[in-house]
């Protein structure tokens, strides 16, 4: 059974979502803000952490940068659950850091799948590292490996957020020249991303299982 730390500074709020998780079957841990987030990290350790961004006094991408910050924590990952509308600044100064951005309100359904793709993903990629190191392959090459399956996929969602929150694709839509340029910077580096890692697959290849970036 998994265990997920819900951080949110409204009670109502982590109660909702605690009990759609106690029904997934889901293990939880409430924290009501960024400082008590910390504190529990301190003696817990859960498979995922749900953050919400609109915190006070310290908010989630604070929160975030000292989990991450944090050598005991900085690999527990970190699905943002937010009404927040992503920036492109956001989502290219932080994307580095989390797994997922989801949008609030949520179905059980989407929660369920967002945080199984997630712990679906990580595991697929430990599998395929842990064999790669065992094949003997050059451990720089298979963190890379590691370091991009995982980045192109939560940049390829951060995008398809933002293509979806500002129309991109709308011609009737006029956005400003530097959400649209941050936008199409994104796009040129997930390309540069998959060229990178298709070269790392085929030095790997025939070793790893199937595309762990799904």
């Amino acid at each position: 059974m998994y265990t997920i730390l819900v951080v949110d500074d409204s009670p109502f709020i982590v109660d909702v979502f605690v009990t759609m998780l106690e029904r997934g079957g889901y293990r939880t841990v409430a924290a009501y803000g960024g400082e008590e987030c910390l504190e529990i990290l301190k003696t817990v350790t859960p498979d995922l952490i749900l953050l919400d961004i609109m915190m006070e006094p310290m908010d989630g991408w604070e929160t975030l940068e000292h989990i991450k910050e944090n050598l005991p924590t900085k690999e527990i990952p970190v699905l943002m659950l937010t009404a927040k509308q992503l920036t492109p600044a956001e989502a290219q100064e932080y994307g580095i850091y989390i797994e997922d951005y989801v949008l609030k309100p949520i179905t059980h359904r989407e929660l369920y799948d967002a945080i199984e793709h997630v712990l679906n993903r990580r595991q697929g990629i430990k599998s395929d590292v842990d064999i790669a190191r065992q094949s003997g392959f050059d451990d720089q090459v298979v963190s890379e490996y590691a370091r991009l399956s995982k980045g192109i996929d939560v940049n390829k969602r951060l995008l398809k957020i933002l293509e979806t929150t500002y129309n991109i694709n709308d011609v009737k839509m006029r956005v400003s020249d530097e959400i649209s340029r941050a936008i199409k910077s994104m796009e040129t580096n997930i390309k540069f991303q998959e060229s990178r890692l298709q070269q790392i697959k085929d030095e790997l290849s025939g070793t790893l299982s199937k595309d762990a970036t799904g």
